[in-house]
């Protein structure tokens, strides 16, 4: 996913700029990158934080940078911040969502401009220089935004330094991402998570709304977009992605997994010796699984923190299965003889559970009792990209749904959770995990958990619809209803 943070200031903002940034180490796992502006122009560094710690990396960038003004990112994917020189401007940019489009656009941008792209990621285009190309196709930086927005299919949160020390931030159109506004004396900060803000003397001022731009200097905020009215706000950073301290919408990340954990309690009561958490977002859910149900919360597995973070893990399938098994610890005291609740966010593939399912058994478990945070993921996102899956065949559900009516199955009629195709998916699923039983969230549950109107969450992964298009487009794509086919078919490059 990944996430930044910006600040202006009226003295050395770097100390600001390096926690800030490191504070949202847990969206993302391969890049991270700085870049401050001095008086001799702007200093950058780009590091690859796959193997290592956004802090480790940049502590030697951290003593020799200043300047008052920066931006900093972690990165799912990209090298960035990018530095642009263009008829707008020199200015340093930073992007967070996912282009699915991105194709489409190259191939646009090649047939009616005279463009090149020298930032090559794997291979193919850089996503933050495609939406730097874009902007700088238009005749102000705010003019560029707003037309990047529209036409890039999938989700675009970004924030821009300039040369002469203003920040831009930017929500993505449809605000599927949080970009948040804080102050301090002196000094102005935008970031996606909340939680950055209180440990660096930060007050949050406000949350920009979908769409909406402003200028940031250290002396106040101006809107320079204003703000649209559809918000699609990801449901899952209250599930799995959000840091526990971090609010969104007013709404308090651990907080929503209590309720989330006490509507399982309630919907699915079980017999147990004890209620326990899949480190670290299922820890929240089971909290409220166990004060709801009144079942003692214990931790039969322990997670190794000093050396792998939630946010250390490569892209590589075996490699992220090997270190699941490694950084989580048996208790057998905890496991010998008992029967078990587990509370976990979600099963994307389903294979880390089964193992650690398997694991529980070996150590003695009596039973083992799984309750998931969310619902049957059904779809992979189009707009956040969440998900390491390549397809959506990669989803636990998928491959069952496949073994139970083959290729061509009929989706839609897997997500009502009192149907009996719904049922039938759980019982296999249930059965191969090797769980005594396994429910999952359902999705009104969910929505009352988290505290907003459904008509301004994403629920696209459980429900196939995008609630910012008309007529219930299940595609993702800006042109729709008529020419759906063409944008699912642009989707899918």
């Amino acid at each position: 996913m990944g996430g930044f943070f910006g600040v202006v200031a009226k003295e050395d903002c770097v100390a600001d700029l390096f926690f800030g940034t490191d504070y949202h180490s847990h969206l993302g796992t391969m890049r991270g990158g700085m870049a401050v502006l001095s008086d001799k122009g702007f200093q950058r560094a780009i590091h690859d934080i796959s193997n290592s710690q956004f802090r480790t990396k940049f502590e030697n960038d951290f003593r020799r940078f200043e300047g008052k003004a920066g931006i900093g990112i972690i990165s799912d994917n990209e090298d960035q911040p990018l530095i642009i020189s263009s008829h707008l401007g020199v200015y340093a940019i930073s992007t967070v969502g996912v282009i699915t489009n991105l194709q489409s656009l190259v191939k646009e941008l090649y047939a009616t401009h005279s463009v090149q792209f020298s930032e090559m990621s794997r291979g193919g285009v850089n996503p933050t220089e495609l939406v730097a190309t874009l902007i700088n196709s238009q005749a102000t930086l705010a003019e560029g935004v707003r037309y990047a927005q529209h036409k890039i299919e999938g989700s675009c949160s970004l924030v821009i330094l300039t040369l002469d020390g203003v920040l831009y931030a930017a929500r993505d159109r449809f605000g599927r991402t949080p970009v948040i506004l804080a102050q301090k004396e002196g000094a102005v900060a935008a970031a996606m998570e909340s939680c950055c803000f209180p440990n660096l003397g930060y007050t949050v001022s406000r949350e920009l709304g979908p769409g909406e731009m402003v200028l940031c200097t250290p002396d106040g905020v101006e809107t320079v977009l204003p703000a649209g009215d559809q918000m699609a706000i990801c449901s899952f950073l209250w599930v799995y992605f959000g840091y526990p301290a971090s609010a969104y919408e007013g709404r308090n990340v651990e907080m929503a997994r209590y309720r989330c954990g006490g509507a399982l309690a309630r919907r699915n009561p079980v017999d147990a010796d004890s209620v326990g958490g899949v480190p670290d977002s299922g820890v929240a859910h089971a909290l409220g699984y166990a004060v709801e149900a009144g079942i003692r919360y214990a931790r039969p597995f322990v997670k190794y923190t000093p050396t792998w973070p939630r946010s250390f893990m490569p892209p590589d399938q075996k490699a992220r299965e090997l270190i699941a098994q490694m950084k989580l610890i048996p208790i057998p005291g905890l496991i010998q003889g008992k029967r078990l609740i587990f509370c976990d966010d979600s099963i994307v593939r389903g294979t880390q559970l089964r193992d650690q399912v398997k694991r529980l058994y070996d150590d003695g478990a009596k039973e083992i009792h799984m309750r998931i945070a969310c619902p049957p993921l059904l779809y992979q996102c189009r707009f956040l990209n969440f998900s390491r899956s390549k397809s959506e065949m990669d989803l636990a559900t998928r491959r069952f749904i496949r073994e139970i009516e083959g290729e061509n199955a009929d989706i839609a009629k897997y997500r009502d959770p009192d149907g009996s195709p719904y049922q039938d998916m759980v019982g296999r699923i249930r059965q191969r995990l090797g769980l005594y039983s396994l429910a999952y969230q359902r999705l009104d549950d969910l929505v009352e958990a988290i505290g907003l109107p459904r008509e301004k969450l994403c629920t696209y992964c459980w429900t196939g619809e995008d609630v910012s298009k008309p007529n219930g487009c299940t595609h993702g794509c800006s042109r729709c209803p008529s020419q759906c086919a063409a944008g699912s078919a642009a989707t899918a490059q």
